[in-house]
């Protein structure tokens, strides 16, 4: 039975107008996703391709709902990346926004695109180094069907932010006049503030919203 739980959480956030908030829904059920839509929740966020197809084809009685894939994308999932969501938040190569185009394409539409940039340069992480992110910035903005908005990151679990937000608003703002840039994805649950302080335009929340991952 629905609470306003979900909604006092979100409003605890106090996000300012000027800021997106992205709520984090992966492995979570639809139930939840339909309580935070009442709240005025619209944007909605999911890293795992099998679990939030079920979810997205279910939620069309949300008809200005959006839905932001998050998570690392295999390339060979993005016709359904194409098919279900309105951004993918993490291309980090030629090859996935290539494929990105084609299958945007087919589907007679234009997909927003952020490019994820791996800011710590930690080799286990996907993102592309900020060193190279203009050479895929102008790949992307060469493919008719995609629409670059700007940069996703996440820093170094257990580091301290705020080097990395401010190196990535630098980053946005090198490059923000001349691609036309208008999205800054950074900060989460745990530093979505300081997040906004260097600039996010979104943020990314799930535990704060919806409590603790189910896996």
């Amino acid at each position: 039975m629905p609470t306003d739980d979900i909604g006092k959480k979100i409003q605890l956030l106090n996000i300012p107008s000027t800021v997106k908030l992205v709520a984090v829904s992966k492995t979570k059920p639809l139930e939840m996703i339909e309580e935070a839509y009442q709240y005025g929740q619209r944007i909605f966020g999911e890293n795992y391709m099998q679990d939030a197809v079920p979810k997205i084809q279910n939620a069309s009685h949300l008809p200005d709902i959006q839905w932001h894939f998050i998570g690392h994308l295999q390339s060979n999932k993005a016709q359904l990346a194409a098919q279900y969501f309105n951004m993918v938040q993490s291309v980090d190569s030629m090859k996935l926004a290539q494929k990105l185009n084609t299958a945007a394409g087919k589907f007679q539409k234009t997909m927003s695109v952020l490019i994820e940039i791996n800011i710590g340069e930690e080799p286990q992480k996907h993102g592309i180094s900020y060193r190279s992110v203009q050479k895929l910035m102008d790949f992307i903005i060469n493919c008719p069907h995609l629409k670059l908005l700007g940069f996703m990151c996440i820093p170094p679990y257990g580091e301290e932010p705020q080097p990395y937000f401010q190196k990535m608003q630098s980053l946005f703002l090198k490059y923000k006049d001349t691609y036309h840039l208008t999205e800054l994805s950074m900060g989460m649950s745990s530093d979505f503030q300081e997040a906004i302080q260097f600039g996010a335009t979104m943020v990314r929340v799930g535990t704060k919203i919806f409590g603790k991952r189910n896996n």
